[in-house]
């Protein structure tokens, strides 16, 4: 009874596909990336809600008709397979949750790999943990696989595998995941969808709660007014959702947070439709490839530096600079020529993070010496000043 449901809703979507839906596109949207919450395609129960993921495809089909090219970063797996499964008392939460993810990730693939062949479009599963993006290398056979699939018209759905994934290298949850993505294949934009329809100076729901519809780098801190309450059975929050969209905006991406239960949420977005959403304003800095790949690679550091107030301030100049080992200090931990190291000011709060090209015991070694070869290369070099890259 479902099959036919779904297949006479199908035949009615694609007729439509070139509709006035179509003729309403903006060429600004060239390459997206779009993060599909827990919350949004399942049920009270955990069940895969087959219907909302089946309006999710039909927007998605539509961008994909126009010729825009998708990436999407879907949640769901290990909440679709905790209604199929009741494990053993003896087995620990850990277990029951790659239990889960084992079974519901093959649940959720079949769901979109069925729905999106009905439009005649193919979509391959990516498995990602955090591991996969801990050195350049692994960082572009990722994005090499996303770009050869994007180049033969196959549709990339991309999920953290949370089957072999352990807490400590786990990403914070697939806001993090659809961040470092959207950074990572240079997308024009990013559409997170969430179960509330944006962020909001308050709770949401309640008649006095606004909506903020638009952010930029110089709006101010938003955490006083986002609650760090996690609905469902999503493990991320709006807390999370904000810090990732402040990051990737600052990386040149607009972010969009919306409300994925809307039918037409995504092209709406796109078509610029009068609909609720918070907009994350693209920086009109751009960042190179590499640091791209550095702005979120913090977790991967090796050990740290201390730097003097006069690197600090050369660094945060907005002249280019690299940081010399004339302005260091003091080194931290072990670390090897070409790790990731922390950069730390003397009162101990973070500056940014690069490449070394010293290993840790030569580094000691020529602390507070004029050297012509730099300690990390502003190539290789990413500062924090209010979460943008410089």
């Amino acid at each position: 009874m479902f099959t036919y449901s779904i297949n006479f809703a199908i035949n009615f979507i694609i007729s439509g596909i070139n509709s006035n839906k179509l003729k309403n596109s903006k060429p600004d949207f060239k390459r997206i990336a779009i993060k599909v919450g827990t919350n949004v395609i399942t049920q009270a129960d955990g069940s895969l809600n087959d219907g909302r993921i089946l309006r999710l495809v039909e927007d998605v089909a539509i961008l994909y008709k126009q010729g825009i090219e998708v990436v999407l970063i879907s949640s769901g797996a290990v909440a679709a397979g905790r209604s199929e499964v009741s494990p053993s008392k003896k087995t620990n939460i850990v277990a029951a949750k790659q239990i889960w993810a084992a079974i519901g990730q093959v649940k959720l693939m079949s769901s979109y790999q069925f729905l999106f062949g009905k439009y005649g479009i193919q979509a391959g599963q990516l498995l990602a943990t955090k591991e996969s993006f801990r050195d350049r290398l692994h960082y572009l056979n990722m994005k090499n696989c996303i770009s050869a699939m994007l180049e033969n018209s196959v549709l990339p759905i991309v999920n953290e595998n949370d089957a072999i994934s352990i807490n400590e290298l786990m990403f914070t949850d697939n806001d993090e995941l659809s961040g470092l993505i959207s950074s990572m294949m240079d997308c024009r934009s990013l559409i997170i969808l969430s179960n509330v329809d944006g962020v909001y100076k308050g709770i949401p729901g309640r008649k006095e709660t606004e909506l903020i519809t638009s952010i930029d780098e110089e709006s101010e801190d938003l955490d006083k007014y986002i609650s760090s309450v996690k609905s469902g059975f999503g493990r991320g929050g709006m807390l999370t959702k904000c810090s990732i969209a402040r990051k990737i905006a600052s990386q040149g991406i607009d972010v969009f947070i919306a409300n994925g239960t809307r039918d037409a949420i995504i092209t709406d977005i796109v078509n610029r439709k009068n609909v609720p959403y918070t907009h994350f304003i693209a920086s009109s800095r751009k960042a190179t490839g590499v640091k791209k790949w550095l702005s979120h690679s913090d977790t991967f550091a090796k050990g740290a530096v201390v730097i003097n107030s006069g690197a600090k301030k050369a660094l945060l100049d907005e002249k280019a600079s690299s940081l010399l080992m004339i302005g260091i200090t003091k080194v931290d931990g072990f670390f090897r020529n070409g790790d990731i190291v922390r950069i730390v000011d003397e009162m101990g709060k973070n500056v940014g993070l690069g490449k070394s090209q010293y290993d840790s015991k030569k580094a000691e070694q020529n602390i507070g010496k004029k050297l012509e070869k730099p300690f990390i290369h502003y190539d290789y070099l990413v500062v924090n000043e209010k979460n943008k890259l410089i």
